[in-house]
């Protein structure tokens, strides 16, 4: 058999936490990104957010001895940062000026659907499953409840350009998502985040300048709530949230990370009625119930087992190759390769326990 390091799975209160996290913060940052707007341009918004965050993180984890990414993870994550935040995150900053936010909640849970597609169809993709498939469709109906067909234009004839913006954004962000998987990057999910953030704010900052933002920022007229509002952004939505997302990318499916794009809309709302005393509905409710079945559709296990020897034997014959000959490092990247390959298709538990017939 081929000899390899089992590598130790994530911890189910882990998950849970970064889940929590990427639910719940980012579904508060609806109402901070609409203060901070108030005084502040979004495209240098979002890039003094980001590029902060990640100069701080990047700091301290060089300081505590973390390794010095090489320039090929810079590349990577260069591409990243572009791919998420300034056409991610940056487009839809700057689609919220002329496109009401109903109809920019609804064009951002598009994200799912182009996640489990490009999942789907990229090279050695993953299928999704009925329930996935099921899930999907029931989240976006979930949010078309929860905002009503007659709030999507806010009752407002719709910024075409606006929306194609969006849409823009929310497959970039899918693209970026999918890629990062993938792409060489530091093992620190940290230093990962640290570079995407420096590298995607940077590149927001330059795009403020050229478009002329920096002729609209008045500094001495910045309100103090769009300021809190800022560092709000910048430390639960970049610092803790955006690691969080990082993170779970490489340890669960696209299809239960995206899964956020849903459930961000609904507590919005739910923040809205504690804090700023707006409505809940009856149809809020419903839509709550619509989103929250879609979720666990989404997430629920596949009750198949993994058919761990074929995997197996599939990589054995790979690296048995004469091209692929090459010892021990051979060993570990097959084993990496059936571990990729099965969680993507069968889970967590069906991932180790092809790893441990793999090491044995």
């Amino acid at each position: 058999m081929i000899s390899a390091s089992v590598k130790q799975e994530p911890s189910r209160m882990g998950v849970i936490a970064a889940f929590a996290s990427i639910y719940i913060i980012w579904g508060s940052t609806y109402l901070a990104i609409r203060y901070a707007l108030e005084s502040l341009p979004p495209l240098l918004m979002a890039g003094a957010r980001h590029t902060l965050a990640g100069a701080l993180l990047y700091a301290v984890l060089r300081a505590t001895g973390t390794a010095r990414p090489q320039r090929i993870h810079w590349r990577s994550a260069a591409i990243i940062g572009a791919l998420l935040l300034l056409i991610g995150n940056g487009g839809v900053c700057w689609a919220e000026q002329t496109v009401p936010s109903g109809l920019a909640a609804l064009l951002v849970t598009t994200v799912p659907i182009w996640m489990v597609l490009l999942n789907w169809f990229r090279r050695e993709g993953v299928r999704p499953g009925i329930m996935e498939i099921g899930g999907v469709v029931l989240g976006l109906l979930g949010v078309i409840i929860l905002i009503g067909s007659e709030n999507l234009a806010g009752g407002a004839p719709m910024n075409r350009m606006g929306a194609i913006v969006l849409i823009a954004a929310s497959l970039s962000w899918a693209i970026g998502s999918i890629y990062s998987r993938h792409a060489p990057l530091p093992k620190s999910p940290l230093m990962v985040t640290a570079m995407q953030m420096l590298c995607g704010g940077v590149l927001l900052l330059l795009s403020g300048a050229v478009s002329g933002e920096g002729a609209r920022l008045d500094l001495e007229n910045v309100s103090l709530r769009s300021m809190i509002s800022l560092g709000y952004l910048t430390v639960f939505g970049s610092l803790v949230a955006f690691s969080a997302y990082v993170w779970l990318l490489r340890v669960s499916t696209p299809a239960k990370v995206s899964t956020y794009a849903f459930v961000n809309p609904v507590v919005a709302v739910a923040l809205g009625f504690v804090f700023a005393g707006e409505p809940l509905t009856p149809r809020t409710m419903v839509a709550a119930a619509v989103i929250v079945t879609a979720v666990v559709l989404i997430t629920r296990k596949r009750r198949r087992t993994a058919p761990a020897a074929l995997v197996l034997d599939k990589a054995e014959s790979r690296v048995q190759t004469p091209e692929n000959a090459h010892g021990s490092k051979s060993g570990e990247h097959c084993c990496e390769r059936v571990s990729r390959t099965t969680r993507e298709s069968f889970g967590e538990e069906a991932t180790a326990n092809a790893m441990n017939v793999c090491a044995e």
